[in-house]
């Protein structure tokens, strides 16, 4: 089996990517779940037993190195999720808040991108649009598309909930004002 310990960077960065140039790198596909984990057994792509040991989650296009200098590229499996475009919807402030503040209750991961909020589908796309169903505004428009997992990753880099933490992963707090908040991702990478 190759074990991966070390991490190297990115395989866009100039050092690195001369690198993957000369090298036959090994390639994994990895589950959003798995990324976050510290310590995963997988299959490459060529169905070769690889071990990753690294304390961070990882990204599309992450190298890592094994003890005999073996390369190892990480790929992120696509995701699901859910789009409501408010694109050509004529939605008041009140449903946008009420909108907001039933989504926001259900502790959803949260990405924005021109006028859409995207949401992680956590079940099944039925339940899902249930759940959304009497609270979206008229005219909103929702769909379903693939996504990497990265899209909704903490947006927040000072609000920690701990290893592999989400914008609103599983977490205890109340909504009572005492200046804990959110940070919302934008596709584009503002914070909000």
């Amino acid at each position: 089996m190759l074990v991966a310990e070390t991490y190297l960077g990115h395989g866009e960065d100039a050092d690195l990517a001369a690198r993957l140039a000369d090298a036959d790198p090994v390639r994994v596909v990895l589950s959003d779940i798995e990324r976050q984990r510290s310590r995963v057994r997988t299959e490459s792509t060529e169905g070769e037993d690889v071990g990753i040991v690294v304390a961070r989650d990882l990204a599309d296009g992450d190298v890592l190195e094994t003890d005999d200098g073996t390369l190892l590229v990480v790929e992120l499996a696509a995701i699901e999720a859910l789009v409501l475009s408010f694109a050509d919807a004529d939605v008041s402030p009140t449903a946008a808040l009420e909108l907001g503040h039933a989504l926001g209750n259900r502790h959803w991961d949260l990405a924005m991108r021109d006028g859409e909020a995207l949401f992680p589908v956590p079940d099944t796309r039925e339940r899902m649009l249930a759940a959304v169903g009497d609270d979206l505004p008229e005219g909103v428009e929702t769909r379903f598309e693939s996504v990497p997992p990265t899209t909704f990753d903490d947006a927040d880099p000072d609000h920690s909930h701990g290893a592999g933490s989400r914008a609103h992963g599983d977490h205890g707090h109340s909504h009572d004002g005492t200046g804990h908040t959110h940070g919302v991702r934008t596709i584009d990478g503002a914070d909000r």
